[in-house]
């Protein structure tokens, strides 16, 4: 047996069990909101007025030349992001299904609801998924935004939140995120052994403190808009 069939047959190994899959949601996870993070701090730029959001889209798209093409460097971040998105999904359906199939059949008809921080990862994981795919048709395709002009963000991001509508599926989907991101990275650092009890405290609070942060970052884009401070 090669060193790659081994290496194949160990990851496929790892993938099929449990704790393979807690793993893989927790680190695609932290890659997610690494992503984020950053993406969050980029919107704040539409506060510094059109050049300033506007330089820093067409920024994105120079990253890594002349080694890269234009707008490589933005192809493999999204798809990067878009495998992580994929395998943190289905590691979240995967593990979900395996615990009802686990529960004792005495419980199919009577057993305990789930705890409210459950509930809120599963829904919370559907209106961000669809969010996903409202968000690239509005702001990335601009198949559904009002203005849809290609290398002018600001006046895209005015536009599209310039709809009642597009306020509401946003805040919605951004007060999900936040509670996603609360409870989620709880998950992934109890799943890769971080926490213990010293740890514990500190930890919460940095899950807390992100996700009120970007929540709030996040908001204040439509908030502006919808109040004339950006316009």
């Amino acid at each position: 047996m090669t060193t790659a069939t081994r290496t194949a047959s160990t990851l496929a190994t790892l993938w099929r069990s449990t704790v393979g899959k807690k793993a893989v949601m927790a680190v695609t996870g932290l890659v997610m909101l690494l992503y984020l993070v950053a993406h969050m701090l980029g919107n704040l730029k539409v506060f510094f007025g059109p050049d300033d959001i506007n330089g820093y889209a067409a920024w994105l798209r120079t990253i890594g030349q002349p080694f890269l093409g234009h707008e490589w460097f933005l192809w493999i971040a999204r798809l990067a992001l878009l495998a992580s998105v994929v395998l943190h999904g289905v590691s979240a359906y995967q593990l979900s299904r395996r615990d009802l199939a686990a529960r004792p059949s005495k419980y199919v008809h009577q057993r305990r609801r789930a705890s409210y921080a459950t509930r809120t990862m599963r829904w919370g994981g559907v209106i961000l998924g669809l969010f996903v795919v409202w968000h690239i048709l509005d702001l990335t395709t601009l198949t559904v935004n009002p203005v849809a002009e290609h290398g002018h963000v600001y006046q895209n991001i005015v536009g599209t939140f310039g709809r009642w509508y597009s306020d509401v599926i946003y805040i919605v989907a951004m007060l999900a995120l936040g509670f996603h991101i609360r409870h989620g990275f709880w998950s992934a650092a109890q799943t890769l052994g971080a926490n213990n009890a010293r740890r514990d405290r500190a930890l919460k609070l940095t899950a807390n403190g992100l996700a009120l942060l970007l929540t709030a970052g996040f908001l204040s884009v439509p908030v502006a808009v919808m109040t004339g401070v950006v316009k």
